[in-house]
């Protein structure tokens, strides 16, 4: 499935900015591999003095912006799961910034993250392998927009981009 057939009418406005980061030639499946890998070499790479660094009052640390990847790629997975499924039901919202405190990021080393993060794109990579292309045109309502499952699976893609691109401007 390329990304670049995911149509505007597919996800809410608010989600452009995600996946306008994305090639449109880049196959969803190749994105989410190729995600996997760079995001574990780009964040094996911050300095440790930089991992818990905030560059402004009440803003994440590097840790809890790759906690947030992980959490967000952990929901957007579950819509798309559930929209490719057929599943009608609207689907909530969440708030992201009631998630940081709870999850202990910074309480957590590099690596462990690291590894939650890696096991969850398998996961992801394994779902999406087990869908139709058919499956991933399906269309549902998350957070009270429109949303195509292949859609929910390229924000992800998208989103980290947006966060790495936030790291290297105001963190590093």
């Amino acid at each position: 499935m390329i990304i670049k057939e995911v149509n505007s009418i597919e996800f809410d406005p608010y989600y452009g900015r995600y996946m306008n980061k994305l090639s449109p030639e880049l196959d969803i499946y190749q994105g989410f591999q190729i995600g996997k890998n760079l995001i574990v070499d780009f964040f094996q790479k911050i300095p440790d003095n930089k991992l818990e660094y905030r560059y402004d009052t009440g803003k994440w640390s590097v840790k809890e912006i790759l906690q947030h990847l992980i959490d967000t790629e952990r929901i957007f997975m579950y819509r798309c799961f559930r929209i490719a499924r057929e599943d009608k039901t609207p689907l909530a919202g969440f708030n992201q910034d009631i998630y940081i405190e709870p999850s202990g990021a910074n309480d957590k080393t590099m690596s462990t993250l690291l590894d939650e993060f890696k096991i969850g794109r398998e996961n992801s990579i394994s779902l999406l392998e087990s869908l139709s292309d058919r499956n991933l045109q399906n269309i549902g309502n998350a957070n009270g927009g429109s949303m195509s499952a292949r859609a929910a699976a390229s924000v992800i893609i998208g989103h980290e981009i947006w966060h790495v691109d936030i790291i290297k401007e105001r963190y590093l």
